[in-house]
């Protein structure tokens, strides 16, 4: 069998794969099981995962030593750190008829995500990031993989009433090429829910070292705050394999809708600006409606 660092996240199912093809085929059953549902493993017992994958107990022992395990607990911690980190592969549910659940149970999902990111949050702290983010040289916005969309949509919120924004990096760029740049009195807002690479957050403490405010928005289960002035916590749990991004983009629509409010007149003067290039460009101009159409 192939070496392997058992710190690796990524080397459970990684080991399965290598050794698949050199296992009895009883074993090469149980490990296709797992690789088609590796959360099973996360989430049951030795007996069960057997009665599931239709082998016995003695075949799930000597499956999980031939990858290198002790024994199936320490096999089941690696697999359960692996579905702690976000994986949709562990996530979803052995049964087509669980893999989304019922409207109901998403918007049951979504009003408690809401409710419980609210209750880690008070005006006083948003009207604060608002006014840094009025009165900042620059902000700038961070976020990898599907948080790069919320820093997007942030950014694009803001641009309307803030003279100087951008989201980092650009296409073909590095973070390093940016990190010269920032400095005291800019504001940098970090978008790092789940599966966010590490360099987010290491950016945002350079970031912080280099004398600007950041925001740090994150899920609760995180650690992680990067030294960051103000950390916010989205919920994000949801009833399938994927998470719900409900409560991120209402964090988005707060953290806009007090940044407007902050930036006063002066904001106000942007937006007219805007909209003025708006009607002289033709930018957002409908068609004509065709009112004989149909007859």
């Amino acid at each position: 069998m192939p070496a392997h660092d058992d710190d690796t996240a990524a080397s459970f199912l990684t080991r399965i794969r290598e050794a698949l093809d050199q296992l009895p085929p009883t074993e090469q059953r149980l490990g296709r099981f797992i690789l088609d549902f590796p959360g099973e493993l996360a989430s049951y017992s030795a007996s069960e995962l057997a009665h599931q994958a239709g082998v016995s107990n003695a075949s799930v022992t000597r499956f999980v030593r031939r990858l290198g395990y002790a024994s199936y607990e320490e096999a089941r911690r690696h697999a359960r750190d692996q579905r702690s980190a976000g994986s949709p592969l562990y996530l979803s549910p052995r049964t087509a008829d669980a893999l989304g659940g019922s409207s109901a149970a998403h918007a049951q999902a979504a009003h408690d995500n809401i409710a419980a990111t609210l209750r880690g949050i008070d005006d006083a702290q948003l009207d604060a990031i608002a006014q840094a983010m009025v009165h900042a040289r620059a902000v700038w916005f961070l976020g990898f993989r599907n948080n790069r969309s919320f820093a997007a949509y942030l950014r694009w919120q803001l641009a309307q009433v803030l003279p100087r924004t951008q989201v980092l990096p650009g296409p073909g760029e590095t973070l390093a090429e940016y990190a010269v740049d920032i400095a005291a009195g800019d504001v940098l807002v970090v978008f790092a829910l789940r599966r966010s690479p590490a360099v987010a957050a290491a950016f945002a403490r350079h970031a912080t070292q280099a004398g600007a405010q950041v925001v740090f928005v994150t899920e609760p289960s995180s650690a992680e705050g990067a030294g960051a002035r103000w950390v916010l916590h989205c919920h994000t749990a949801a009833p399938g394999p994927l998470d719900s991004h409900v409560a991120p983009m209402l964090m988005c629509e707060l953290l806009a809708t007090r940044t407007l409010q902050a930036a006063g007149a002066a904001g106000r003067q942007r937006l007219a600006g805007v909209e003025a290039a708006h009607a002289a460009l033709g930018e957002l101009r409908t068609a004509p409606r065709d009112d004989t159409a149909g007859l």
